[in-house]
């Protein structure tokens, strides 16, 4: 397989990811119908959860639609894929001056990790969001050595 196409595939699956893990995640009792969630924030969970799947639709139009210009939508899907990935590492980062939380108690709980006598937790929403930069980067990378 050839790096460009591998690139291509790659940003095809964080895109799918983006568009369908989503509907999954978030259309539920922990998100959309928590009934402990104002109103409001169930409305834009459910609005920014179907902006994910059509703008994920359109990016992997970009990567496989057969039209001129492969180069141009490639990167443009790539900046697309990435603009979700750096918007929640902005909010987890700033988490702070806001008052939010990567978790709630009435929500998916942190993964918990036991090494000896420590107890190491961490977000998986946040680890699968490192990974998928990390594979941006790299597709980008492999896409533009060619």
């Amino acid at each position: 397989m050839s790096a460009p196409i591998l690139a291509r595939a790659l940003l095809t699956a964080i895109a799918a990811g983006q568009g369908i893990a989503p509907l999954f995640i978030d259309l539920n009792r922990t998100h959309a119908t928590n009934p402990l969630w104002p109103g409001h924030a169930r409305f834009h969970v459910v609005w920014q959860t179907f902006s994910q799947t059509l703008i994920a639709a359109a990016e992997v139009a970009l990567l496989w639609w057969p039209a001129p210009a492969m180069p141009q939508r490639f990167y443009l899907a790539a900046l697309l894929i990435a603009g979700p990935l750096a918007a929640f590492l902005l909010a987890m980062f700033t988490r702070t001056l806001y008052g939010g939380t990567l978790h709630d108690p009435n929500g998916i709980p942190p993964v918990r990790i036991h090494a000896g006598q420590r107890v190491i937790q961490f977000d998986l929403n946040a680890v699968i969001i490192i990974f998928a930069a990390a594979l941006v980067v790299l597709s980008v990378w492999a896409f533009s050595s060619n």
